[in-house]
């Protein structure tokens, strides 16, 4: 576990996607924009995570059960009062909104949900959305694989469930050279958005 930054604005649990874990680029580029924007960061490591770091050896993802057992008993451990939100990329976010129900839990942040398998749309991961009452922030590249801006705009979201979209993002929220954007500006906006929504 990593804790970054001090909770002005608030504590960010942020979990990682399946593949890589809290060391990964992306997160520690998340992490440090949000600790300069005035909240306190928490990155952690799923069990099979820490077993793949131990013995380098891949391993899948355990299941979703137990990757949200993890996450709550670590949020639990955080016993002070401070306003928390529960973020994460992909697989990570998608567990997040798992744990709303946990006490002093403001919300979810996630950065490219995985709405859907990679080439399995028809396998929707979205039916516990609808009975959320705590708002849950989507940060969404317009041609994610798992979840594109044309798939989304099908899906009957509840009005608790805000899309941010990045303009020709992947999953990383990375575009294209050709789009004329850079995947620096969507996480700069990402952040903006989650400081504009907290305020």
């Amino acid at each position: 576990m990593i804790i970054q930054g001090e909770p002005g604005k608030g504590r960010v649990f942020l979990a990682h996607g399946a593949g890589a874990g809290m060391e990964s680029d992306f997160l520690q580029d998340v992490a440090q924009r949000l600790v300069i924007a005035g909240f306190q960061v928490v990155r952690f490591n799923f069990p099979y995570m820490e077993r793949i770091c131990l013995e380098g050896k891949q391993r899948p993802p355990d299941r979703l059960p137990k990757l949200i057992e993890h996450y709550k008993q670590l949020v639990e451990q955080f016993d002070d009062g401070v306003p928390a939100w529960l973020a994460g990329k992909s697989m990570g976010g998608r567990v997040a909104t798992h744990c709303l129900d946990l006490a002093g839990v403001q919300g979810a942040l996630v950065f490219g949900y995985p709405f859907h398998p990679a080439g399995k749309p028809e396998k929707l991961r979205i039916d516990h959305l609808g009975v959320i009452d705590k708002p849950v922030l989507i940060f969404q590249g317009t041609r994610d694989k798992l979840g594109s801006y044309q798939e989304v705009l099908e899906y009957a979201l509840p009005s608790s469930v805000h899309l941010c979209w990045a303009e020709d993002g992947d999953h990383d929220l990375k575009p294209r050279k050709s789009s004329g954007f850079v995947q620096s500006q969507h996480l700069d906006a990402a952040v903006a958005s989650i400081e504009e929504f907290i305020r």
